[in-house]
């Protein structure tokens, strides 16, 4: 397995789901062992890595800041990198929140396909878990475990009549992500949508751009699966595991998490070294790996 980038630059335009802000978005090819680079061209070009350490805000998304300077909403296109297989990669937007788009992964992974995919000469290195680690909080609950290959199951409860317990596992491989994962949408609830707004959130979301739900149902159905809820909890879960930047050979679980959990495992795992090892692919063999031959960049 070799790091991928894009073949060419590509663009596109939309508002924050937040600050309700207009936002430009482009995405240019990156040398290998870049990472994922956010660019603000508003603020002379400032670079913020997407990587563990510049993580911010967790509450209703997932923020970057580097000495001042926001990148926010960053889950769906990370997640969308990891699903369309993108190494490296660097994302110029003119102001301080991500396009939300419509709510999903998808229309950034049919950038990247618009894009091209070109495979660099870096082999890629991953990130093996050799012991569990488990994060509890309440009733919430995130954990990650061995394994050959990369899996996340969900379970998420709401007190809906549309969603209440549900439950879903995907393995990361064979474009499973982008058959069963990148259309499902982000979704709020209508009568919580005041509140929000006034503590200077949801600005920018309307029903094109996220399921809306009544206490009974759905405002703007149909829904593009029966449980799209979990889906796109697992959506946000491997995008947030991205600022790892390493690929991950485990299997993540997760019970009523959210952002907050999911980059709480990223820094648990990063600051407890002896739980993994960095490996590399031989050749496209996903379960043979080998020690990196070289140094790779820092994990956190």
């Amino acid at each position: 397995m070799y790091e991928q980038t894009i073949r060419s630059a590509v663009e596109c335009s939309g508002i924050g789901l937040h600050s309700g802000a207009p936002v430009h978005l482009r995405i240019l090819p990156a040398p290998s062992n870049t990472g994922i680079v956010f660019r603000r061209t508003d603020l002379d070009g400032f670079e913020v890595e997407a990587v563990g350490r510049n993580v911010a805000r967790v509450s209703y998304a997932t923020s970057l800041m580097k000495k001042g300077v926001l990148i926010s909403t960053t889950e769906h296109l990370l997640s969308a990198f990891v699903g369309m297989e993108i190494d490296n990669a660097i994302v110029e937007l003119d102001n301080l929140e991500l396009p939300i788009l419509d709510g999903s992964a998808q229309p950034f992974v049919d950038l990247i396909r618009r894009a091209g995919i070109r495979k660099q000469r870096r082999a890629r290195s991953y990130l093996r878990v050799l012991r569990s680690l488990e994060l509890r909080e309440g009733n919430k609950f995130i954990g990650v475990y061995p394994s050959d290959r990369y899996s996340v199951s969900y379970t998420i409860d709401f007190p809906h009549p549309l969603i209440g317990r549900e439950s879903r596992t995907l393995e990361l491989t064979n474009g499973q992500y982008v058959k069963e994962i990148a259309s499902a949408r982000t979704f709020g609830f209508l009568h919580e949508a005041d509140i929000m707004r006034q503590q200077g959130l949801i600005r920018g979301a309307s029903e094109e751009n996220a399921i809306v739900l009544t206490r009974e149902g759905v405002v703007n159905p149909p829904l593009r699966f029966s449980d799209e809820f979990v889906r796109h909890k697992i959506l946000d879960l491997v995008g947030d595991l991205a600022l790892i930047r390493r690929r991950i050979l485990g299997n993540v679980v997760a019970d009523r998490a959210g952002h907050a959990m999911h980059t709480a495992l990223v820094s648990r795992l990063l600051r407890d070294q002896s739980s993994w090892e960095e490996v590399t692919a031989n050749g496209d063999d996903f379960e043979a790996y080998a020690p990196p031959e070289r140094p790779a960049a820092p994990l956190s």
